[in-house]
């Protein structure tokens, strides 16, 4: 084997999924020994392979997207390890996210707020939204509910253009039973959801609770509401395929089995931040509060929104929530407060004045109580997490 072996790696890095396994087999090298890396420019399945046939380097790690790409690896003779769903290649060691496992922490998330009803949104393109599908399927099922699912034709291999699929979304998202639970498979599509509610005005997460799955935190963060989403561990996943090429480049025997990388978790944000309410009252009590808690509200602003008594507003509130309204327009002043002190440099003057907060003093109270710490060690504790 020579000193430095030369890697390509046919990943592309316009998307957070392959930025975290180019991550992850960074990892690899830094920890282990260098590797001359190449790694062309390209889009997801848009690899220029005819290169391949006069490349002579000891190795690649690929995101065989295609048949092209497929034929032009295993051509190539070198050591290969594929990190893509698509399976094109099954001579290959393959390494990819655990879609079972993906599925299964949607469907407990989106249980566990108490919704009745559950819907799947997919791709029928990629055998990992197929596989998400019918392991999501599967454990609603298990639960005891119905999973809608949004229907598409099998054959189709292009791009709808974005019109009529928002229509078809929104009729869709109209004809489903509500307040409903929905899995998408991947987090463009949760956006396009997202998109598709507010066409139709179906409110997120009060009619529509959406989580999707990637983590990708500019999309996540972009969309509106804020989208929760399932957290793949790429970096386990590349870190994962670089060890199984090491191995094969040394000479030793890889299976070609599956080597599936179980998530880290959920990211949870607005979009699923919701129990599940038949209460039309409550529900409506729940949605003034998320859109006006950080303009200063209280209670009694509360009740001007429904037609409710106190005593009726705070008994089914926290029969069914499991907090006071109080409470609730607190927590949802606070989580804001935390994300300020994480993402802005604002002092703590202005974020008490965005979030409701007549004093900085209030806020500092407030803080404390819910968390243990003060907002300035908190922000000190982001700052060094990070």
């Amino acid at each position: 084997m020579k000193e430095r072996p030369s890697i390509a790696l046919l990943i592309e890095s316009s998307n957070s999924y392959a930025r975290g396994l180019l991550r992850g087999i960074m990892s690899y090298i830094h920890e282990h020994h260098p590797w001359s890396i190449y790694l062309p420019e390209h889009g997801r399945g848009s690899v220029h392979v005819d290169w391949l046939k006069n490349w002579h380097g000891d190795g690649m790690i690929a995101r065989i997207e295609n048949s092209k790409i497929a034929a032009a690896v295993v051509n190539s003779g070198v050591p290969a390890v594929d990190v893509s769903a698509a399976r094109l290649a099954p001579s290959l060691p393959w390494v990819e996210t655990d879609d079972c496992a993906i599925a299964n922490l949607a469907a407990e998330h989106l249980v566990e707020r108490g919704f009745q009803h559950y819907a799947f949104c997919g791709d029928l393109r990629f055998n990992w939204s197929r596989w998400r599908e019918e392991h999501f399927q599967k454990h609603i099922a298990d639960a005891g509910f119905v999973c809608h699912v949004f229907p598409q034709k099998t054959k189709q291999k292009k791009d709808i253009p974005w019109e009529v699929e928002q229509r078809r979304l929104s009729e869709w998202i109209q004809q489903l039973p509500k307040p409903v639970g929905v899995m998408a498979c991947y987090d463009i599509k949760a956006q396009q959801l997202l998109d598709a509610c507010r066409t139709i005005n179906a409110s997120v997460p009060e009619e529509v609770a959406i989580i999707g799955v990637d983590n990708d935190e500019i999309l996540c963060n972009l969309s509106e509401p804020p989208l929760s989403s399932i957290i793949p561990n790429t970096h386990q996943t590349g870190y994962e395929a670089a060890a199984l090429l090491d191995r094969m480049i040394s000479g030793q025997k890889v299976s070609s089995d599956a080597h599936l990388i179980k998530p880290l978790g959920i990211a949870t944000r607005q979009s699923t931040d919701i129990q599940a309410i038949d209460d039309k009252n409550i529900s409506e009590a729940v949605r003034f509060i998320r859109h006006h808690a950080c303009d200063g509200i209280n209670v009694q602003d509360l009740l001007k929104s429904v037609p409710l008594s106190r005593r009726v507003l705070e008994s089914r509130f926290q029969k069914l929530i499991g907090r006071s309204p109080h409470e609730e327009i607190m927590r949802i002043r606070l989580d804001r407060v935390k994300q300020l002190l994480t993402e802005t440099d604002l002092s703590l003057i202005q974020i008490a004045e965005r979030t409701g907060f007549q004093h900085p003093e209030y806020l500092n109270v407030a803080f404390k109580k819910q968390t243990g710490t003060t907002p300035g060690k908190y922000r000190r504790d982001q700052e060094h997490a990070h």
